[in-house]
């Protein structure tokens, strides 16, 4: 069987998607497994043991003309089923122009026509997290195809494979760009490309970087894409210690292996805050107005901090009022949470 699985649009959404493409693999182990996702995607799961091929397309925007080359690209390789992660009308369009002969996905936007197999949105949607919504894919395909009913009694795995080589390379960078500092190597994601609500204020990251510089000696990293730089250059000015900012300055995949090298991420509600729990680096997310019980990092590496008040969550892009669910986020809060992930031993005798 060769099946065609299209990916998610986001960073985050990708690292939800692990725990269903791993249990795709397991419960079709012979079948030939090909992500068809976003460019980016492809350093992300480089690694992947879950999977044969990643093929790779880059919209620029929702156009016919892209719909038609991918589905006359993909048509060629035969597929025998295809899984469409995405809610989106333009994914289950090309699944269904590529004439792929079973086509699974849930049942929006109009797509009912398009798929062979449209699955009902679940009505606990809101309730559990989103790794749930796609194992729930994975297991509908189980019912439908195999006639057992296995997926939902495993545990989801997020975990994401990082090879020795690009390891060894990310510390030797690491080791380079920290010149000799003795303490942990902590990096901030300050940024947020798709919402201005989400970030934790840039003074408050600056008193941090503060703090974990002068009284840990640690080596602050700033990481996040180019769109961040703005706000990361205004952190490493307001914090008054030396930073190292890599903002916009590495691809995914190097991205990736540096995360896994880290001692710690602090980050706003990001992708790269799923990243870093999935390749197994302690991380400390902060949440405001997005919703935590539906799309915190999926692991036990991840500490997720907040404050609890009357408009959150409100998943609104820009704060229209004070911003108080992050303000009242304090620098003390986060820095305690830090020196907990990077000194768990002790934390647990003093408590």
């Amino acid at each position: 069987m060769k099946i065609l699985v299209r990916g998610t649009n986001w960073i985050g959404d990708a690292v939800m998607s692990v725990p269903a493409l791993r249990e795709l693999r397991r419960i079709f182990p012979d079948a030939w497994i090909t992500l068809h996702t976003r460019t980016w995607a492809d350093g992300l799961f480089c690694d992947a043991d879950f999977l044969d091929e990643i093929v790779t397309y880059d919209p620029a925007k929702w156009r016919i003309r892209d719909v038609l080359d991918n589905s006359q690209f993909l048509k060629k390789d035969d597929y025998d089923l295809a899984i469409i992660l995405p809610n989106s009308f333009e994914s289950a369009m090309t699944s269904f122009l590529s004439r792929i002969p079973r086509r699974i996905g849930y049942n929006k936007d109009l797509r009912g026509l398009l798929l062979t197999d449209p699955v009902a949105v679940p009505e606990w949607k809101a309730r559990r997290h989103e790794v749930f919504y796609y194992l729930n894919l994975v297991s509908e395909i189980e019912k439908r195809i195999i006639g057992s009913d296995t997926v939902g009694q495993t545990v989801p795995d997020i975990s994401l494979d990082v090879s020795p080589e690009r390891r060894n390379a990310a510390a030797k960078m690491l080791a380079d760009l920290a010149d000799g500092t003795s303490g942990p190597i902590i990096a901030l994601g300050v940024g947020s490309t798709n919402s201005r609500a989400k970030r934790w204020p840039a003074n408050y990251y600056a008193q941090l970087a503060n703090r974990l510089s002068t009284e840990l000696n640690a080596a602050i990293v700033l990481i996040g894409s180019a769109d961040d730089g703005e706000v990361a250059a205004e952190v490493a000015t307001k914090s008054g210690v030396n930073t190292i900012d890599l903002s916009g300055k590495t691809t995914i995949a190097e991205a990736v292996a540096l995360l896994a090298e880290l001692d710690v991420l602090v980050a706003n509600d990001m992708g790269l805050a799923h990243i870093a729990p999935a390749v197994g680096t302690q991380t400390v997310v902060i949440f405001g107005p997005t919703d935590p019980t539906t799309t915190r990092p999926y692991s036990d590496n991840a500490d997720i901090l907040g404050y609890n008040v009357e408009c959150s969550p409100c998943m609104l892009r820009d704060c229209p009022i004070d911003h108080r669910c992050m303000t009242n986020v304090t620098v003390a809060h986060v820095f305690d949470s830090v020196v907990a992930a990077l000194y768990p031993e002790e934390n647990e005798q003093s408590t």
